[in-house]
């Protein structure tokens, strides 16, 4: 099975329009950072996780011609903001695309995207066409790839899910991963984990913070991810400790 790193930067990219600090104008293809998102492929089967808002764009790079599932990891607008460009598959295929998401984040597509839903009138447009599945904390397989919710904390009170696949999980966006879920990020490999930068912040864990999850952990390496611009790639793996690493962009496992 192989992982691919679609993007690894925070919600507006890297660079950042309108910003002229040291990450955003660094000529270091790894300080280039689209919006977060998973592919994982088996021999006959395809995933992605989240629509971000560079969705096109991370299609086109890694030719991706089939996908067999889209998983949401929660509402916010650069995970879901490449929704609509889900209509060439449809295309494609000539059936709808399998969406699986948690109800709150089902409610956001489509009061975000509700043509998508049948939820306002046809103009007669191409739409896209989708076959929704909703999903909690229950495992659920996608042709032959099974997949764990992990929930996690976005901020206070957001929930949101991460997800195990086998022996990697993919944890972004969170702030805090209760007990329950920590049991079930037991024995992994690979760990993609959520880590904004090194100054604090209300729903982003920071590097420390994120170093110390996978100290608890031990997975044998963890690759941080949603990764701002006060982050400049040489310089902040030069600080991490060995079993921990900043993702890239097309970063394959």
């Amino acid at each position: 099975m192989r992982f691919t790193l679609l993007g690894t930067g925070t919600s507006t990219g890297i660079p950042s329009v309108a910003c002229e600090c040291p990450t955003c104008t660094s000529t270091d293809p790894r300080d280039k950072r689209l919006r977060t998102s998973l592919l994982i492929r088996s021999d006959t089967t395809t995933v992605l996780i989240d629509t971000s808002s560079d969705f096109r764009q991370q299609m086109l790079q890694h030719n991706v011609m089939e996908i067999d599932g889209v998983v949401f990891t929660h509402h916010h607008f650069d995970h879901i903001g490449g929704f609509d460009d889900i209509r060439p598959y449809n295309f494609r295929s000539g059936r709808p695309l399998a969406i699986y998401a948690m109800a709150e984040t089902l409610g956001v597509l489509q009061s975000t995207f509700p043509y998508a839903f049948g939820l306002v009138e046809s103009t007669g447009a191409s739409v896209p066409g989708v076959d929704v599945h909703e999903i909690d904390e229950a495992p659920f397989t996608i042709g032959d790839i099974t997949i764990q919710p992990i929930p996690m904390r976005h901020g206070r009170a957001m929930r949101v899910n991460g997800y195990r696949i086998g022996n990697v999980a993919y944890c972004t966006d969170t702030n805090h991963i209760p007990a329950a879920s920590m049991d079930l990020l037991r024995g992994l490999d690979t760990l993609i984990l959520d880590g904004l930068r090194w100054e604090p912040h209300p729903t982003h864990f920071t590097v420390a913070e994120a170093i110390a999850v996978a100290d608890l952990l031990q997975p044998r390496i963890t690759y941080l991810t949603h990764i701002a611009h006060q982050l400049k790639h040489e310089e902040t793996e030069a600080q991490l400790p060995d079993h921990v690493r900043l993702a890239v962009d097309g970063l394959e496992l």
